[in-house]
């Protein structure tokens, strides 16, 4: 297959049909890559050598008009010295070097038409690379997606796993357990050891009791007690 036809197959191809038809996307996707990277070395030397062929008939142009001006200057000389014979050889060495130019300038155009194709193509290429190496790197952050997801799925279906989250509500349990006996010790120890505000209610609450026991002895005609317990 030729430079051309190759540009043309890989410029037109349908990537996403490729890869839908590909039973490894992610192998597909790195041959393509790799056969257009190879491609473009190729264009790019091809065009590199039609460079060098043009400018090498540009310097063999500058030499075949140097020498038709020189067979013209000879040829008005031996015209000028009455040698018609010798002019008209000088003329017709002339005409070839006119026609051996036209023909290199006209080579020379066909060239700068291969060039301009060429430049086409790099550039269709590189976007069809660029295009390419993006799809590259979409399938691989989906693969490793996909992959992330099946290990997950093993792993939350794993005996293991299972028995794992079993230990750990049975811990959770003996943590539970452990707190409320702290909280329960702490419940007794402060209903043994009145508060500040019981200790003064009580005391409020023994002088009500002093007093109105006073109003009875009273009212039966008893001395009053001056002492209170």
């Amino acid at each position: 297959m030729g430079i051309f036809s190759r540009t043309r197959d890989i410029i037109a191809a349908n990537f996403n049909d490729m890869l839908d038809q590909a039973d490894d996307p992610t192998k597909m996707i790195r041959m393509i890559i790799l056969e257009m990277e190879e491609t473009l070395v190729e264009v790019r030397a091809s065009a590199a050598r039609t460079i060098a062929d043009q400018k090498e008939m540009h310097r063999h142009v500058i030499k075949l008009d140097k020498l038709q001006a020189d067979w013209a200057d000879k040829a008005q000389l031996a015209l000028s010295k009455e040698r018609e014979d010798l002019a008209r050889a000088a003329l017709v060495e002339k005409k070839k070097a006119v026609g051996m130019g036209d023909q290199l300038k006209a080579e020379i155009a066909v060239l700068d038409d291969a060039l301009r194709a060429y430049e086409e193509d790099i550039a269709k290429l590189q976007h069809r690379l660029r295009e390419a190496r993006s799809r590259q790197t979409q399938i691989a952050a989906r693969l490793e997606s996909a992959e992330n997801r099946v290990k997950l799925r093993t792993l939350m279906s794993n005996e293991r796993t299972d028995d794992a989250l079993a230990r750990f509500d049975q811990l959770e349990r003996r943590v539970d357990y452990a707190e409320g006996r702290a909280e329960s010790l702490s419940i007794a120890e402060d209903s043994a050891t009145p508060s500040l505000s019981d200790e003064i209610a009580a005391l409020e609450g023994a002088d009500a009791i002093d007093d109105e026991l006073a109003e009875m002895k009273k009212a039966l005609g008893k001395p009053a007690s001056d002492n209170k317990d």
